[in-house]
């Protein structure tokens, strides 16, 4: 894989920001695939959330891509945007850019990903979106 250095998307605002640490890598100092994955979902979750006007539960990982590994320090910026809204589903498109401080500041593009997600109820039961 040779990563190819772009730029943030400057038409949106990240919807999460983080910065991994030692404990989420593993000996090589790349970051476990699994805390990529929890990161994209809490990211899909917010406009998703936002949309449904309540609480939502995620329901598939329709579409998982890992193009480049994210490093301890790299500050990771995870954009996400509803593309389909159903009666009680919502389908959100996640992008993963890490910008890599220690190494000028190369960023490159790290994830892609689509969830889908469901509106619940207060007894986790499929409702409409709002």
């Amino acid at each position: 894989m040779s990563a190819e250095t772009v730029i943030l998307p400057r038409d949106r605002e990240p919807v999460l920001r983080v910065v991994p640490m030692p404990a989420d890598a593993n000996p090589a100092g790349d970051v476990f695939g699994g805390w990529i994955m929890s990161q994209v979902d809490v990211a899909g979750s917010i406009p998703a959330t936002r949309r449904a006007r309540g609480r939502v539960a995620t329901v598939a990982v329709n579409h998982f891509v890992f193009r480049q590994p994210v490093l301890i320090g790299d500050v990771v910026s995870l954009y996400a945007e509803v593309t389909r809204v159903g009666r009680t589903s919502i389908t959100v498109n996640v992008e993963v850019y890490a910008q890599r401080l220690r190494s000028s500041d190369e960023c490159v593009k790290v994830t892609e990903a689509t969830l889908t997600y469901v509106a619940v109820d207060a007894e986790r039961k499929p409702r409409a979106v709002g």
